[in-house]
């Protein structure tokens, strides 16, 4: 969890050096999308207005993105919850509204911190493959913190495994 919230610019590291595509990592930037433990979506917004969230952070032309976020949000199953609130979901469709805000703005780096740890089973194997359905349409790469073994192998072609604290990369294992 921390070393993905210094790749995001939220947290300063302590030593040595960052650089994601050779620019150093100072600070929160644009091109990086994150998606947390809890989907952390603004109770007062509702689904669509969460989704464009970072459109309006960054100044992004809101039409153009509102039908991307419409596409994402229907190809999932929520185009009739576009004006819920997050209370009104479940925690699969909160998070599935977290993942497609770090998403609208297409990233080049996907940060995934634990996204679907606190999901039952079905549901939590349900977003690995919708994860898998949009990585193959955006192509971005994606850091995914787990500690489900399987959830690792499924979604991802490399695996990295480390040590409790102090964290270290103890092995690297490639996944066909």
């Amino acid at each position: 969890s921390t070393l993905l919230k210094i790749l995001a610019g939220l947290l300063p590291r302590t030593s040595g050096a960052l650089s994601i595509g050779g620019q150093e990592v100072d600070g929160p930037r644009r091109d990086i999308g994150i998606v947390f433990q809890k989907p952390l979506l603004l109770e007062w917004r509702r689904v669509l207005d969460n989704v464009l969230l970072p459109v309006e952070i960054f100044q992004l032309d809101r039409q153009e993105y509102e039908a991307k976020a419409l596409r994402l949000l229907r190809t999932a199953g929520l185009g009739e919850f576009l004006r819920k609130y997050p209370f009104e979901l479940s925690g699969g469709m909160q998070q599935r509204v977290a993942l497609f805000r770090a998403l609208v703005a297409e990233p080049s780096l996907l940060l995934m911190d634990e996204p679907f740890g606190a999901l039952d089973s079905l549901t939590r194997q349900k977003m690995g493959f919708e994860l898998l359905r949009l990585w193959e349409e955006w192509k971005s790469t994606v850091l995914f913190v787990t500690h489900d073994i399987d959830e690792a192998v499924m979604l991802s072609d490399r695996v990295l495994v480390m040590s409790p604290r102090p964290g270290k990369i103890l092995d690297t294992l490639e996944i066909d």
